[in-house]
């Protein structure tokens, strides 16, 4: 295979058979199962990384169902967003991610830098309850409740909270160890449509593990949660901090009302 070849015809690994394809990247009845809890401070702000930074002391855990995604197949993830504020912006930091399919692991590594790892989530409806579970190998680290659709929420609303930027932390090594890739990368969610929106009851509980920490952000107090229907499409990010260059700073971000954190919830 000839040099011009070689780097025409690369977009992923493996280079005869990529683990996925090229985007776009669209996702159709995802659907939702957002816990947000209060957690502490300290714990958040030691698992940020700067120039993030953190505006109140709140996680959204996360059980994302996907029954039909191009390219991805049919899968379930689940994970911890931080709400966060990059030079004045409110988004959300995705701080740890598992799921149980591999190309979406590779892709959503090696393109936005994902912080994936393999696990056996689910989520479903036991009789009056939506039902979120998360095991790492056979161990239980996360289960979410929810009352099945006890109150509508507003659609367009929360098609608004889905469009916020999203962050997320690329780290590539080089062939030596040290990294070659260091970027803080910024990607949204687009052509999106909230087919239904219900919030109820909610508790959550985690459960300690040394290689899969979500536990490490202790819940506090269940703030809210929600379920959603969505179809979206997964946009392709660009980098807005590059750790391995020199000295670059960012502005500090203000206070943060309530009120906008639950903008950028989910």
């Amino acid at each position: 295979m000839k040099h011009e070849t070689v780097r025409a015809s690369s977009f992923a690994m493996p280079l005869s058979s990529p683990a996925f394809p090229p985007g776009p990247y669209r996702f159709v009845d995802r659907e939702y199962f957002i816990i947000q809890y209060r957690t502490d401070p300290e714990a958040l702000r030691r698992v940020v990384p700067e120039p993030l930074e953190v505006t109140e002391p709140v996680v959204n855990y996360e059980f994302i169902r996907m029954p039909d995604s191009t390219g991805f197949g049919d899968y379930t993830e689940s994970g911890q967003v931080i709400p966060v504020c990059y030079r004045g912006q409110l988004g959300g930091f995705t701080h740890q991610m598992f799921l149980n399919d591999h190309p979406p692991i590779a892709g959503g590594r090696e393109l936005w830098g994902f912080p994936k790892k393999l696990a056996q989530p689910k989520l479903e409806v036991e009789i009056d309850t939506l039902v979120g579970t998360l095991n790492y190998g056979s161990v239980r680290i996360a289960t979410g409740t929810m009352g099945y659709k006890h109150r509508t929420l507003d659609t367009a609303a929360e098609a608004r909270k889905l469009a916020a930027p999203n962050f997320l932390l690329k780290i590539i090594p080089h062939v030596d160890g040290a990294p070659r890739i260091c970027e803080l990368v910024r990607f949204h969610l687009e052509d999106i449509t909230v087919k239904g929106a219900w919030t109820g009851p909610a508790a959550l509980d985690l459960y300690s593990h040394a290689l899969a920490p979500v536990a490490e952000l202790p819940v506090l107090q269940v703030l809210s949660a929600k379920h959603l229907v969505v179809d979206l499409t997964l946009g392709l990010g660009g980098v807005v901090h590059d750790y391995l260059a020199t000295d670059q700073g960012t502005p500090r971000c203000g206070s943060v009302s309530d009120v906008l954190i639950e903008a950028n919830a989910g």
